[in-house]
């Protein structure tokens, strides 16, 4: 199946100038959001995967399926004030200004292998920062998946010596 006939261009947003690219149409077909999801977790069955992680909001999507199919735990990366109780956080910077994700402190086992789904690899930022909190609370990370990589914005820098992975690259 070709994925890249689901995701539409929408020029000029969110500013003059950036070509966006719409992951809806590809969520909106099941038949092509399953072959995204198959497709994913294939790429990392065998590499004893004890647990997915996403930042929200748009790496739910991909990472709460994958989980189910694999029968793995989803530990959510959230904003501030999202997660009740104890938590563990890491700030970082952005291109416009700066974030922060938090994770529930025993939301990760020591030594548990955690793959990270997010749904585009811009810059990076947001996926190091994930990294970082995943093994900030004793996890191993074993992976970065995406569905799209713009590749043009050398996200993967950030994420050197990292197993990276994307199913469509532009």
């Amino acid at each position: 199946m070709d994925l890249k006939a689901y995701i539409r261009d929408v020029p000029d947003f969110p500013k003059p100038g950036i070509l966006f690219k719409d992951i809806m149409p590809l969520l909106a077909s099941p038949p092509a959001f399953a072959h995204a999801i198959d497709a994913l977790c294939a790429r990392y069955a065998a590499t004893g995967v004890d647990a997915l992680a996403a930042a929200e909001a748009r790496g739910f999507l991909f990472a709460a399926p994958m989980a189910l199919q694999m029968k793995k735990p989803l530990v959510p990366l959230r904003k501030p004030g999202k997660l009740p109780g104890a938590t563990r956080s890491f700030k970082y910077d952005l291109e416009y200004g700066s974030a922060e994700l938090h994770v529930h402190a025993d939301a990760i086992a020591p030594g548990a292998r955690v793959l990270l789904i997010d749904d585009v690899l811009a810059t990076g930022g947001t996926m190091a920062a994930g990294c970082n909190l995943v093994e900030q609370v004793g996890g191993v990370v074993v992976g970065c998946a995406f569905l799209i990589e713009l590749a043009f914005l050398n996200g993967r820098a950030p994420l050197a010596g990292r197993d990276v992975f994307s199913l469509l690259t532009y």
